[in-house]
């Protein structure tokens, strides 16, 4: 009976643990698209931004209903016109979480 009863609280501190970690790197894509993106891309991905309008910045929330996570994850990866790499200084696990944030703007 022991067994059962430390079961229960464990399994629920791993359930917690796993939403959790879901909502630090919900946070983590959010730092760090303020940090690398909204410069250009603005605070909602819009590209409206002074420097976005001059660079012609995508309107990513257009972008990620038009392309596919992979097509959004190469772009981050490699650039693409005036948009610098990131495959170097980001890593996969971040990139993949700022293809899941930008799918979030609207």
């Amino acid at each position: 009976m022991n067994g059962s009863k430390l079961g229960i609280p464990v399994v629920l501190g791993l359930l917690f643990a796993g939403f959790s970690s879901s909502a630090n790197s919900d946070e983590g894509s959010s730092r760090i698209f303020k940090a690398k993106c909204a410069v250009c891309h603005g605070a909602a991905g819009k590209g409206d931004s002074p420097a976005g309008k001059s660079l012609g910045a995508t309107d990513l929330a257009k972008a990620a209903a038009s392309k596919s996570d992979a097509e959004l994850k190469g772009v981050i990866e490699k650039g693409k016109n005036k948009m610098p790499a990131y495959g170097k200084s980001l890593k996969p696990a971040e990139i993949d979480g700022l293809v899941a944030y930008i799918k979030t703007l609207k």
